[in-house]
């Protein structure tokens, strides 16, 4: 018997379609089909993939299985531990700290001593020396440096300024002179005062690092055979060198030299030299006539491609104490 459009219209409600009588027979049967048939095809793959490991096309064996099972254990054990993370909470940070300026940082006994130096004036030579003494803050007997900024260019050959120069009164330092010499003056040298003559067995000694002295002089003749221990001797400044007076003919001469207060002076990487000129117990008197010696040198040794501006600032400090700008 067919169906009447009543009882397509009482299918259509039992679906759950709002369909009335208006409603055409072909239009009503069409609906309930639509609402009656399977999920397609696009609807199964809107649903989850099953995270059941599979081997690629081509590869069936237990092997591409093992591997497919060994990197979806990897992305699960990633994602685990990603997820982990993100519940974490961020630890709570506070305000960054401010950073002191290197004064503020400093101990209260220079603090009350930088408050006496003027950093806006420049002092004369006298008056200076009397504020390094005034201002010396160590307990042992603090060395005097002068710092002088040169115009020129350390990287050119003939502006690398290097010399010696004798402090008059000395540097107030005990150094211990070494001299590689041949036989023939080894009494020469101890008899101006070397602490240590020698040669075969001062070789031995170097091959065991044993470098019981500061200034190390040698003859022209004997300096070959210190080239192999350049590396040992050059960075810790001990190298001897005829521009610092250390290879010389003149053994003695300059082994009485060196005791007396002979101190060398070189210009650094940024055009600037650094040198004690003695120590605080020396007074203003002799420290004046020790600097006044250095500056000289330091003149002496102007290049000639600097035409002028050669001395472009000087200052002076003490051992762990504040500095002053001295006028030239």
């Amino acid at each position: 018997m067919a169906k009447t459009k009543l009882d397509w219209l009482k299918e259509a409600k039992a679906l759950g379609l709002e369909l009335t009588s208006k409603d055409k027979i072909a239009d009503i049967k069409t609906a309930i089909e639509v609402a009656s048939a399977k999920p397609s095809k696009l609807s199964a793959e809107a649903e989850p993939k099953s995270i059941t490991p599979t081997a690629k096309a081509g590869k069936r064996s237990k092997k591409a299985f093992e591997e497919a099972e060994t990197k979806a254990a990897k992305e699960a054990k990633k994602q685990a531990s990603t997820d982990e993370a993100e519940l974490v909470p961020e630890p709570k940070r506070g305000p960054a700290p401010k950073a002191r300026s290197r004064l503020q940082r400093r101990g209260k006994g220079y603090k009350n001593v930088y408050a006496k130096i003027d950093r806006s004036q420049s002092y004369e030579l006298s008056d200076a020396l009397k504020l390094m003494i005034e201002t010396a803050t160590t307990k042992f007997d603090s060395t005097v440096e002068l710092h002088l900024r040169l115009n020129v260019d350390p990287k050119q050959a003939d502006q690398n300024i290097r010399d010696v120069v004798a402090l008059p009164h000395g540097s107030g330092k005990s150094l211990r002179v070494a001299v590689f010499a041949p036989p023939e003056q080894h009494a020469a040298a101890k008899e101006a005062g070397a602490d240590t003559v020698g040669e075969a067995d001062f070789l031995t000694k170097l091959d065991k690092n044993q470098l019981d002295f500061d200034v190390l002089i040698s003859t022209p003749q004997v300096m070959s055979q210190l080239g192999k221990y350049a590396k040992l001797l050059g960075p810790k400044g001990l190298m001897p060198n005829p521009k610092s007076g250390t290879v010389t003919n003149s053994v003695a001469e300059a082994v009485k030299a060196a005791k007396a207060g002979r101190v060398e002076f070189r210009v650094d990487a940024q055009g600037i030299i650094h040198v004690g000129v003695g120590k605080v117990s020396f007074g203003a008197d002799k420290l004046a006539q020790n600097v006044q010696a250095v500056i000289d040198a330091v003149k002496a040794a102007k290049p000639a491609s600097v035409k002028s501006g050669y001395i472009i600032s000087a200052f002076m400090a003490t051992s762990m104490g504040p500095s002053a700008r001295l006028s030239l």
